[in-house]
């Protein structure tokens, strides 16, 4: 791929307002999630970390423990939790995997996978071990 087609493939990709409209809504639903952990008392390590294996919304740490996190924004709660689906989670342990490999210093920690679904006018829900690791 050329620089120009590359720059074009953007170009067109940004242009999309639907595709602009869910990127900025989820940027807007991690940080919810992330202030929502905050107050729970996580602190951020890292926000949308992507790997070849694929992204991770959130990974946060409270004492001894890291926590992978899925942010899921959608009409209301139960359609949030249903829409991360086997190959999704499958996607997000390898990401940890990486990011453990890129972070060694975190791999004595206790590890955990959790969600946090986020529907309009309502306080995030925090799902902890929301899905075990999957390969």
């Amino acid at each position: 791929m050329t620089a120009k087609t590359g720059a074009k493939t953007t170009a067109k990709r940004n242009a999309d307002p639907k595709r602009k409209d869910a990127f900025l809504r989820g940027v807007s639903a991690e940080g919810r999630a992330s202030l929502y952990l905050a107050a729970k008392g996580y602190r951020t390590l890292a926000k949308r970390w992507r790997s070849r294996a694929g992204e991770i919304d959130l990974v946060v740490k409270r004492g001894n423990l890291v926590v992978f996190v899925e942010v899921k924004a959608r009409a209301d709660f139960d359609a949030a939790a249903e829409s991360v689906l086997p190959r999704q989670r499958r996607r997000i342990t390898a990401a940890a995997e990486a990011w453990l490999a890129a972070h060694p210093e975190h791999t004595s920690h206790d590890l955990r996978f959790d969600a946090v679904l986020i529907a309009p006018k309502r306080l995030p829900r925090h799902i902890e071990a929301a899905f075990d690791a999957e390969y």
